[in-house]
């Protein structure tokens, strides 16, 4: 669909090196985890997510791309410590079509945050306000993401159109 989200186009945007640790929070059945783990060829990608049949999914479309280097984690990354990974794991966190979803968002980016190096990425990405398309409930303006952002110590360093319907944010860790 002309003018949606492309996840190969942001990716790209984004520097990255191929040994880089990422994770994707809300990775569904890894419509960017098989694009970001095809460039990060020599790190790793953790495909997180509630739902075990995504994952399963993601798992069987990653092994018939050839792709090796994806963990996926069954989490719920509304409780504390959510993601099961260590503190400063990442060196980039995709909160991608996500927040929407989500009652607690403040919890979910802290722990994004906490996951993620010093200096690092969080690129989050979610459905305008008025977007014709999407979910009617949930969503959240890209100024309250800001907000708490600001509140987590986490620096505004972009913010872009991420297609018709969706803006993106990418902060840093400081």
């Amino acid at each position: 669909m002309e003018g949606f989200l492309n996840p190969q186009d942001i990716i790209n945007q984004l520097d990255l090196k191929k040994d880089m640790i990422a994770a994707d929070f809300g990775s569904g059945s890894g419509g960017w985890v098989i694009p970001l783990a095809k460039k990060l060829e020599e790190g790793k990608v953790f495909a997180i997510e509630i739902l075990e049949e995504p994952l399963s999914a993601l798992k069987s479309r990653a092994k018939l791309e050839g792709v090796s280097n994806i963990q996926t984690v069954q989490a719920d990354l509304e409780s504390e410590n959510g993601s099961k990974l260590a503190d400063q794991t990442c060196d980039l966190v995709l909160l991608t079509n996500f927040l929407f979803q989500i009652k607690e968002k403040d919890k979910v980016i802290n722990e994004a945050k906490r996951i993620l190096k010093k200096g690092r990425k969080m690129l989050i990405i979610d459905w305008k306000e008025k977007s014709s398309l999407g979910p009617k409930n949930g969503r959240i303006s890209s100024e309250k993401i800001k907000e708490i952002a600001k509140k987590l110590n986490l620096k505004l360093k972009k913010e872009f159109q991420a297609g018709i319907f969706h803006y993106a944010l990418l902060f840093t860790k400081e």
